[in-house]
């Protein structure tokens, strides 16, 4: 009986070791169990954090893009409208001054030049008026000499004087008109008598009373002339 009582103490005991011996590696189990899921948690929980911090910073570095942006374009025409400096306004305004003072004075060049031509033209036609009475003064006077008298010395004179005149008229641009056979214009011919001619076409200068003269290219003096009809 003695015996029996032994081996069940013995066997209890070694019972309740194998239980404390269970229980030590249950618990260590459900320890590192427990580690794990704290590791777990922090991780995920650090993830959390970070995508919040990426969630509130991206924004933040898209509106800073942005804005930097924003900046370079109010900079760039803060720039392009860059008020001119005084000097610069000053330069331009002096130069479309003098250009246009330039032009004016081109201007005025030309039309006192022009000016000055038409002055001229006006001059030159009232002597030559003055003149052409002389002309017709030494050709009445030649047309009036004899033909005996022609070889007179004086008379070859005074025609040489003649020529030389008509000469220095024509080099300076005064012209006689055509008249004798030249259909009437009145540009050109004054008509102060007509004729009733058949060896003269209709409206044909028949007669010429007096010359008349041009100056390059305007009439100084009309013909006096006779019309036939």
């Amino acid at each position: 009986m003695e015996e029996n009582k032994n081996s069940k103490e013995v066997n209890q005991e070694k019972s309740q070791e194998d239980m404390v011996k269970e229980a030590v590696e249950e618990a260590k189990k459900t320890a590192a169990q427990q580690e794990d899921q704290g590791e777990g948690g922090e991780s995920s929980a650090e993830d959390a954090e970070r995508a919040e911090k990426d969630s509130t910073e991206s924004p933040k570095e898209d509106d800073e893009e942005v804005s930097s942006e924003e900046e370079k374009t109010e900079g760039k025409k803060f720039f392009g409208r860059k008020k001119k400096d005084k000097k610069d306004e000053k330069i331009e305004e002096l130069t479309d001054k003098l250009t246009r003072q330039m032009a004016e004075f081109d201007n005025f060049r030309k039309r006192t030049e022009r000016e000055k031509s038409q002055m001229y033209e006006v001059g030159a036609k009232d002597i030559i008026e003055k003149i052409l009475p002389v002309v017709d003064s030494f050709e009445r006077g030649l047309d009036a000499v004899k033909e005996e008298e022609k070889d007179h010395p004086f008379m070859q004179g005074m025609d040489k004087v003649y020529k030389q005149m008509m000469t220095t008229l024509a080099e300076i641009g005064v012209k006689p008109i055509e008249a004798v056979g030249q259909e009437f214009n009145p540009d050109f011919h004054n008509a102060v008598m007509h004729v009733e001619d058949d060896s003269f076409g209709e409206n044909i200068v028949a007669e010429e009373f007096q010359k008349g003269y041009m100056y390059r290219d305007s009439v100084v003096r009309h013909s006096m002339v006779k019309v036939a009809n």
